[in-house]
């Protein structure tokens, strides 16, 4: 974190990246700092503490970088989504409940590309918009069970 490459702090690319991404995409980026770690291009998030500089930690997960854009993880759209100007899809509680089971629920019109979804006042993480529905990306482990 406090390395330089090139005379630029390190992760600064990665933070310029991110930030245009998350602008491009929501129409609004946090201040953060992001890291983009490894082949699986995931994104980490974090801010500097002075009482904690080398932990060793490589921040929130907060997204990974796709061919088409950045795919924000739940905890990626809480921080995103209440400021996000464009790329929200609101669900009522029949399709959110189905969303959070992992199935693509219908949304209509020509939305396309990566969307944050949302509940009431809840992110509840992010999803590709193709074809008139949104293709969830719940993990498995954090899906919720239909009765």
């Amino acid at each position: 974190m406090n390395g330089e490459i090139n005379g630029k702090e390190t992760g600064e690319k990665d933070t310029e990246l991110v930030k245009k991404l998350l602008v491009e995409n929501y129409g609004y980026a946090p201040e953060l700092i992001y890291k983009i770690g490894g082949n699986n291009r995931k994104v980490y998030a974090y801010k500097p503490c002075e009482l904690v500089s080398n932990i060793g930690w490589k921040g929130l997960y907060f997204g990974k970088i796709e061919r088409d854009g950045i795919r924000l993880t739940i905890e990626g759209s809480f921080l995103v989504g209440p400021k996000a100007t464009k790329n929200v899809v609101e669900l009522d509680d029949g399709r959110a409940r189905r969303y959070l089971a992992g199935e693509s629920v219908e949304i209509g019109g020509e939305l396309y590309g990566w969307v944050i979804v949302k509940w009431r006042s809840y992110f509840l993480g992010s999803a590709k918009a193709k074809g008139g529905k949104l293709i969830g990306y719940v993990p498995g482990e954090r899906r919720l069970r239909l009765e």
